[in-house]
This record gives C-alpha cells, structure tokens and sequence, in this order.
C-alpha cells in the first residue's frame, strides 16, 4: 500500500478525470469477459497508432537529434535577456547587483534591444548542443544498456541514465564552445562587438582559434553534470510520478497527459540541474569575458560566494528552460510516432531469481 498522502494526492491530481469512457452495451460480450484484469490492453487497444520507424534506428536517432535541436535552439534563445543580465550579474556584480536591477541598468544603456544581444550564437551554439545531446544519449542508453544485458540495465538503469548522459554531452560542449565563447563576449564587454559577424572574425584575429575553445573544459564542468542531472532525475522522476501520483498505467493516459507528466519532471529536474552546474558556469561567464586567466585563477578569485551570484536567476531560467526542453523534444517524439518505451518495470528473468514470482 502506498503512503496515505500520496494516495490522496493520486486521487486529487487532475489525471484521475477519465478522457473517455467504455460504455457496456457498446462492448460484445465475449470481448468484455476477455479484457477484465487487463486494463493495460484495453487501454493500448484504444490508440491504433504505429510506430514510424524501429526503436534505435537510423531515422529514430536523427529524428532524436532533430528534437533536440529544436528543444534546445528555441528555448535558450527564448530566454536570453534573462540569460544576459545573469552572465551581467556573475562577472559585474558590483554594478548589475540584482536581477531587476539588472534588466534596468541594461534597458537604460542599451535600449530594450539591448536584452537580445547575443541571441545568435546562442541560438546557433545551442541547437548544435541539442543535436548532440539528446541525439547521442539516446545511441549511448541503447550501446550501455546491450552491454550491461536487460537485468543489469534494470538494476542499474540509475548509473546507466548518468552515463549516456555523460559521454553524450562530452561531445555536445565541443560542438557549443565556439558560440558560448562569442555569446559571453558579446554579453559581458559593453563595445567589444554587437554581433556574431563582429564578434567571431574579431576573437579568431586577436587570440587565433583557442580564442573559441578556451573555455571547454569549464563548459564540460558546468554541462556534463548538468546533463547527468538532468537526464538521470527526468528518468527516475517520470517513473516515480506513474507509479505513486499518477492513478494509472501510462499505457492508458492520452498523449496530452503524458506530455504534462513530461513538462513536471522536466521542471523538477531542472531545478536540481541549477544548483549541479552553477559554480562552475559562474567560472565560465567570467573567464570568456577575461583574456588571460585560466579556470583555476578564475575559481580562486571568486571565492565560495562568488561562484553563487546569480542562482536565482539561473534557477528560474533553468528550471523553465529544463521543463520546455523535455516537453518539446517528447513533443517532437510524438508527433513524428517514435516509439517511447514505457517507464522500466523489473524484468521476468530477474523476478523469478528473486523470488517475486511464483
């Protein structure tokens, strides 16, 4: 028996009002004796629609990484005055010294078109980030989870999500350095360059081509944790929302609820995402804005207050960010008919040698 808390909530959460109903006289007789106990087919009857294309196929990973461009270009360009008055507020914080005070000193030099600054390296740097990220997790779950053999994968499903994420956002950083380098420039050094056109020809002339990869080892220390968390807690989150909140199978919630379970642990996730990488993307804002100091001096300079400036703002955006990524990458997974394996259950095999079967 679940706690009695979360069955009430189960019972209260807008998920227990049924989207259709089964009407006895529409059902033949034989039909309905042969469904009762099993709800889960009953429901999965109820939406005809196929596949596109085979789980961990070549279209199945493109169209992966096509919504990951889209989930990730969009939403970070979506929020980038927010973005650009927190990067204000970690390497100036003695004159941007709040987020609304921020917005304002910005508006007030730059105009309210001064908040869109840096929009298209973010843009650019962030889709290429998404095709990576969620394209190349979903190669990695599927590579580590045939090594490991389904029981394992299950057992081990937590450490499974952490490491696909890892290995997949190793890559997606080297493919982000070159336009968060330009991004930062353009954010932080009022005059150094009001577009990407000025501002990469600009970079590569001054300090040649490290210019745009100096900062990817602090990239991969604020990302690769980030995306550990970010994938590893949106997994376990999604698997215990159906168990314990959600009063029924996924297998019978509508593609619309299913999306709203996606958007919660999207947000939950992301907030724990914040808190991960911020010291490290403190680093990061501060050392793209300074030509010749490395990580370390940076870190050290800040101190264990410093590398926290800006975590409210970071956590609003983030958690928000997290919440509209997951919700259009599934999105996208939905509307092109990807398959998407239900929540892990306990394989048969591994039931039975503990004992949980008869």
């Amino acid at each position: 028996m679940f706690p009695s808390t979360l069955t009430q909530l189960a019972r209260a959460n807008p998920f227990s009002a049924p989207v259709f109903t089964l009407r006895r006289a529409e059902e033949p007789p034989h039909a309905a004796a042969a469904t009762q106990g099993h709800t889960r087919s009953l429901a999965a009857a109820s939406v005809p629609e196929g596949d596109s294309c085979e789980f961990g196929s070549q279209k199945y990973f493109i169209l992966c990484g096509f919504g990951g461009i889209l989930s990730c270009g969009t939403t970070h360009t979506a929020v980038v005055p927010l973005d650009l008055v927190k990067c204000r507020l970690q390497v100036d914080p003695a004159k941007y010294k709040t987020i609304f005070n921020g917005f304002s000193v910005t508006v007030r030099e730059d105009g309210v078109r001064g908040l869109a600054k840096g929009w298209a390296p973010t843009f650019i740097g962030y889709s290429m980030q998404g095709l990576c990220k969620f394209g190349f997790y979903e190669v990695f779950k599927i590579l580590y989870g045939d090594l490991l053999g389904e029981e394992n994968a299950y057992m081990w499903r937590t450490s499974l999500y952490l490491a696909a994420s890892a290995s997949a956002e190793f890559f997606a950083d080297i493919a982000l350095a070159p336009m968060e380098a330009c991004k930062v420039r353009i954010q932080t050094q009022p005059g150094y360059a009001n577009t990407l056109r000025e501002c990469a020809p600009k970079m590569y002339a001054e300090e040649g081509l490290w210019a745009f990869y100096k900062g990817v080892v602090p990239l991969w220390m604020r990302q690769i944790p980030y995306t550990m968390m970010k994938f590893a807690c949106f997994e376990r989150t999604v698997e215990m929302l159906y168990k314990y909140v959600v009063p029924k199978p996924r297998s019978e919630c509508t593609k619309p609820e299913q999306l709203v379970v996606t958007f919660v642990a999207g947000y939950i996730a992301g907030v724990f995402c914040a808190i991960v990488s911020h010291p490290a993307d403190s680093v990061v804002s501060v050392l793209n804005k300074e030509k010749g100091s490395t990580a370390g001096q940076v870190l050290k300079r800040l101190g264990p207050r410093g590398v926290w400036k800006g975590l409210v703002a970071r956590i609003i955006m983030i958690g928000t960010l997290t919440a509209l990524q997951w919700f259009i990458y599934d999105s996208v997974k939905v509307y092109f008919r990807l398959p998407r394996p239900p929540p892990p259950e306990m394989p048969e095999s591994l039931k039975k040698k503990l004992g949980l079967t008869e």
